[in-house]
């Protein structure tokens, strides 16, 4: 017998939600196979089974509170019964609420460049088949792209349908050609007139990003500074040499490895910048670990590079693609995202022009990059069309001066318009 416990949290999470069991009990059970969710305040863990052997019991039902180390349910010897078929329910309409998951640690406010989408859209969907044995992220997916359960390739160890099989499904032709329900949609036929409203409780993640954020702008003195990089010296240096950079490191060369260099050495230059406030205290961290906004299937989360000071690009390149792997897996623990001392986030991903970030406390300052528009700009006495971006930097003015920060972006700018110093380390 072996009992199925609550990972050990870290120190800044107390207790999490069990979202979902993967197996029932008399079920049989593999080594290493996932067989609970459970969500915190951070991140998503997933409870492996540590032996072979069948279900014997569970002591938590999903929605249910639990803390670190706390028992979930018992696996004992046997082979236990095949796992069922999710019942081939009755035909019901798409939309069943789900648990959202969208979360980012570092979301930005008035936001210029685009427009946030909120899923008010109340048509129906084609009826499919209700599965229960549905993750919450899987569900998601599925209720997103309009996709039938049933009519999808399932390969996971209970025929079940795991993420990668959600994210590689295509919707038939019919489907796709109308829009794909709200996950908070209505079950039921909307009148015509009708002004429908649904009461959906905040995931545990989302309450805890709520919290710090109206935390850091009722406690920090929030202001930002703007400048803008003519980003075409940058784009040269990463066309010129990128074939030979992929050959020998197995990576493209992007310009976030570009900014995180170019921010680690304005921080080496205005070390208040990296530092954070305790009380009446201000601690000035001897150490560079930057915060870098990956997407996920949940939204934005924020993995940490450590001591980036003793990291080429290539060494930065990589480890942001390994973090945008397990973003997309549900793999980040909370270990990945713990700390940090500085944080860059890039709304220009998706179009923002310009916006000022929230910092993500207890650190002081955040750098905003946003896309890059072709404008005309004055250089060498003519008007010529250059790949400009606006960059932004909010900081904590209790402990910032605004000199300090916007000597520390015009750094930022001027090594980016310069890219060779970050390559010779002048």
């Amino acid at each position: 017998m072996a009992e199925i416990k609550v990972p050990v949290f870290s120190e800044s999470v107390s207790e999490g939600t069990l979202l979902t069991w993967h197996k029932k009990p008399g079920e049989a059970v593999k080594r290493g196979e996932v067989l609970a969710e459970i969500e915190t305040d951070k991140v998503v863990l997933e409870v492996t089974a540590l032996q072979d052997g069948v279900l014997q019991s569970i002591a938590k039902q999903e929605g249910d509170t639990v803390l670190s180390e706390e028992v979930l349910g018992v696996v004992g010897e046997g082979t236990g019964a095949a796992p069922t078929a999710a019942p081939a329910a009755t035909t019901a309409p798409a939309g069943t609420p789900a648990t959202d998951l969208t979360a980012g640690p570092i979301p930005t406010e008035q936001s210029a460049g685009g427009t946030a989408t909120h899923p008010d859209d109340l048509t129906r969907a084609p009826a499919t088949e209700r599965r229960e044995d549905l993750s919450p992220a899987v569900r998601k997916i599925i209720t997103e792209k309009g996709l039938n359960p049933g009519e999808v390739p399932a390969t996971g160890p209970r025929g079940n349908i795991t993420k990668a099989d959600a994210m590689g499904a295509t919707a038939p032709a019919a489907a796709q050609a109308t829009p794909a329900a709200s996950s908070i949609q209505p079950a039921a036929t909307v009148p015509a007139g009708a002004r429908p409203e649904q009461r959906v409780p905040m995931t545990r993640i989302r309450a805890r990003i709520a919290e710090r954020l109206k935390e850091v702008q009722n406690t920090a003195a929030l202001l930002t500074t703007f400048n803008e990089v003519n980003m075409q010296p940058s784009m040269d240096l990463r066309k010129k040499y990128q074939d030979q950079f992929v050959k020998k490191h197995g990576v493209k060369l992007g310009f976030m490895s570009l900014f995180v260099r170019a921010a680690t050495e304005a921080l080496k230059a205005f070390p208040v910048v990296n530092a954070s406030v305790d009380g009446k205290e201000v601690i000035y961290h001897g150490y560079y670990d930057v915060g870098i906004a990956v997407a996920s299937d949940r939204g934005l989360v924020v993995p940490i590079l450590r001591d980036t000071d003793g990291m080429g690009l290539a060494d930065i390149e990589k480890a942001i693609a390994a973090y945008a792997e397990k973003a997309r897996s549900g793999k980040l623990t909370m270990e990945d995202m713990a700390g940090g001392t500085f944080s860059i986030t890039n709304g220009g991903t998706f179009g923002s022009m310009m916006s000022t970030p929230i910092i993500n406390a207890p650190q002081s300052a955040i750098l905003g990059m946003h896309n890059i528009i072709e404008r005309p700009i004055a250089q060498n006495g003519q008007v010529v069309i250059a790949p400009m971006m606006y960059i932004a930097l909010s900081y904590d003015h209790r402990i910032i001066d605004g000199k300090e920060a916007v000597q520390f972006l015009v750094m930022v700018k001027n090594l980016l318009e310069d890219p060779a110093r970050l390559l010779l380390d002048l």
